[in-house]
């Protein structure tokens, strides 16, 4: 269900509940949800965390996407949004900067590349555009916030809301895939390497990567245990379940300051 019209396929899904911080001073924004395999849209008083560019906009985005939803039957629930900020990066930070760059340049974007992001943050979407040009970018993200703010500075980029589990089977032919975040995949890692091989053309590039390693996201699995819900992959279990998948592992760095794990999809 596309609810922006012709220039974007931004459909939300129905997520699950977590209450913000305290330390958010966030404003009321009422909002309907749409669930694709219901058929259920759900609309509530809910209270976003600010974002610090043109939140305005970003809100004004939000509220025109709701009220162009419509549907036979609608119920009333919680509709809450995860904290993520724990994914964003301070420009300003240069050795983070250049993992982040690492990251990218291990896809191998061209200018004929279709890029798929799953859990990619504002900056990291931002570095992708300005940095490596392709013929497509689609953004799948479980927060209507952050790609609310991608949208309204990347008008081209595709936004779609949910998980990559769930991606419609429209969305295929990928050449360059970034799981920014796999440990909030509810899926195991088999399931997300099946889906994958599903949306990848034959020689696509899949990079899982975090620019702070095992650590870091064992120490954000103890900040936010319900959205953190595993950790990054070792290299044996990733290469047993790359294989089975069509999938080769061409370069692996487990660091303790920084992951990458860059596979090759092979067609059978």
């Amino acid at each position: 269900m596309n609810i922006l019209g012709s220039t974007s396929s931004f459909v939300p899904t129905k997520p699950t509940s977590l209450v913000s911080p305290p330390y958010f001073n966030s404003q009321p924004l009422f909002t309907v949800g749409y669930n694709p395999k219901t058929h259920v849209c759900s609309s509530h008083s809910i209270k976003f965390p600010p974002t610090p560019r043109n939140p305005s906009r970003a809100l004004q985005f939000l509220t025109s996407a709701a009220n162009q939803v419509t549907a036979s039957a609608v119920e009333f629930e919680e509709f809450v949004e995860k904290d993520w900020s724990f994914l964003d990066f301070d420009d300003a930070d240069g050795e983070h900067v250049q993992k982040v760059d690492r990251v990218i340049s291990s896809g191998n974007i061209k200018e004929t590349s279709r890029v798929l992001v799953s859990f990619g943050s504002e900056a990291f979407v931002d570095r992708v555009v300005h940095s490596s040009p392709c013929e497509q970018i689609l953004v799948v993200h479980d927060s209507l916030l952050t790609l609310a703010c991608i949208k309204e500075r990347h008008d081209k980029v595709k936004c779609w809301q949910g998980e990559l589990m769930d991606l419609p089977e429209k969305w295929t032919a990928f050449d360059v895939v970034y799981l920014c975040f796999l440990p909030a995949f509810s899926s195991e890692l088999d399931q997300v390497l099946a889906a994958l091989a599903k949306l990848c053309l034959p020689g696509a590039r899949v990079v899982i990567s975090h620019p702070q390693g095992r650590q870091g996201v064992e120490e954000l699995q103890q900040q936010y245990p319900d959205v953190v819900v595993s950790n990054l992959p070792e290299k044996i279990a990733l290469e047993s379940s790359a294989a089975k998948n069509s999938f080769q592992v061409v370069e692996f760095v487990d660091e303790s300051g920084f992951y990458i794990a860059v596979m090759r999809f092979n067609e059978n």
